[in-house]
């Protein structure tokens, strides 16, 4: 069963609906002022990357944006980028070690006051 999302046209608000079939149901109200107007919009949508298709479209000479900073699937990727340029396979201790971080950045500085 889709879920389609319909923007008030008296709020603003947007809202999503389970939706049997193709059609527009019947009755809808915004969930918000519970007004009639409702217009149909297109949902924003997500899609996940592999991490060999990040590593393949990844280029560190592109400025990044802010995000690409705040996502720790990034981390280590210009690391993974030289050696994959230089022809060498990352060992198994380096992907154990990348893998940490991603998946506990603060690691690093608690690593460090050790």
């Amino acid at each position: 069963m889709p879920i389609y999302e319909y923007k008030c046209a008296s709020c603003g608000r947007v809202s999503g609906f389970f939706v049997q079939g193709f059609g527009d149901p019947e009755n809808l109200c915004c969930q918000g002022c519970g007004g009639k107007d409702l217009k149909r919009i297109i949902s924003r949508v997500n899609y996940h990357q592999s991490q060999s298709d990040r590593l393949a479209s990844y280029d560190p000479q592109a400025r990044k944006s802010d995000s690409f900073y705040k996502d720790t699937r990034n981390i280590g990727l210009h690391a993974e980028h030289m050696l994959q340029k230089a022809g060498v396979k990352p060992t198994e201790e380096f992907r154990s070690r990348i893998e940490n971080l991603r998946s506990d950045p603060s690691r690093v500085i608690k690593d460090s006051d050790k």
